[in-house]
């Protein structure tokens, strides 16, 4: 049975040709041939086994660390924001998080909770399912340090539940099955002064505001840092701060973010990056790395 065949079996919602410059924070990209927003988890799974065997699916949290091509995506998004959202403590103290809770939401709930350790999660502008996909970290702390086990599913809408000790995870980048997807994830963080924890949050927060264009356009950190560097150094160091190509501009204020001006596409952004990381290498021997993902189509006409 085809998906059309069961959409009305389905809770979420279901769009056809979707424009997903609306879902991402750099507010650019081309449309999805199927767009849908699970009613919930079960609805979710319900939805996943309905899809054909060889059908394509992204996922899409809060649209960051993303650049989506003007062409758009052949195939199926998943559009978790605002749906697994499920966030609690469970009786032994660990934290159960669904993968569509925003990554600052995370900080702040424990926080309130009394939990520490947790803080650095508020400066990543993304869901925890984006955030265990590349083990996202900020401010010292990276994600997969707390993970002690994770739901995952598949294309086939199967649950598969794994311990930590089954991934390989590095800086920003996490193996696991090309097929398979994060659901949830339990996290284990330490008791601690909340109080002090809130404080903690606060003083990243202003940190982040003073040092990143968080009020323009952006998709957060383009660009892993090299080891024994920063990106952000590099790329300034070549001048490249204030760098435009069409829409697309290298921030002044940090310049690992590349900022969307107001009408950039997403190929002035795409060829933005490739200038930056082009120019870096040339002036310093350095061969910078995209941590942004880039998913989808080129216009027809447009070379790759």
């Amino acid at each position: 049975m085809t998906v059309a065949e069961q959409k009305t079996d389905l809770q979420g919602d279901l769009r056809k040709d979707e424009l997903l410059a609306r879902y991402t924070s750099w507010r650019v990209g081309g449309s999805a041939d199927r767009f849908y927003r699970p009613g919930d988890r079960d609805d979710l799974l319900h939805f996943l086994k309905s899809l054909p065997a060889n059908e394509a699916v992204y996922w899409i949290g809060l649209g960051s660390n993303l650049l989506v091509r003007d062409g758009g995506i052949r195939g199926t998004v998943i559009y978790t924001r605002g749906r697994l959202n499920e966030l609690y403590l469970r009786e032994d103290g660990r934290l159960y998080v669904e993968a569509g809770v925003a990554c600052a939401h995370v900080a702040r709930f424990c926080s309130e909770n009394g939990l520490t350790g947790a803080e650095f999660l508020a400066g990543i502008p993304g869901t925890m399912g984006g955030a265990l996909a590349m083990n996202a970290g900020a401010f010292g702390g990276e994600t997969w340090a707390a993970v002690e086990s994770v739901d995952m599913t598949n294309s086939h809408g199967e649950v598969i539940f794994r311990k930590r000790k089954e991934f390989d995870v590095g800086y920003r980048q996490v193996n696991c099955a090309k097929d398979e997807w994060f659901l949830s994830a339990v996290l284990n963080f330490s008791a601690g002064d909340g109080a002090e924890s809130r404080a903690r949050v606060k003083e990243l927060l202003a940190h982040r505001a003073a040092t990143q264009p968080t009020k323009q356009p952006s998709c957060g950190s383009v660009f892993r840092n090299p080891e024994g560097d920063y990106a952000a150094r590099l790329i300034e160091s070549c001048g490249l701060k204030g760098r435009v190509i069409g829409g697309a501009l290298v921030s002044e204020k940090h310049a690992n973010f590349i900022v969307n001006s107001g009408d950039a596409t997403a190929d002035d952004i795409e060829r933005l990056i490739v200038l930056v990381k082009e120019i870096v290498e040339k002036e310093t021997g350095i061969q910078l790395h995209p941590e942004v993902c880039i998913v989808g189509e080129k216009p027809e006409g447009e070379d790759d």
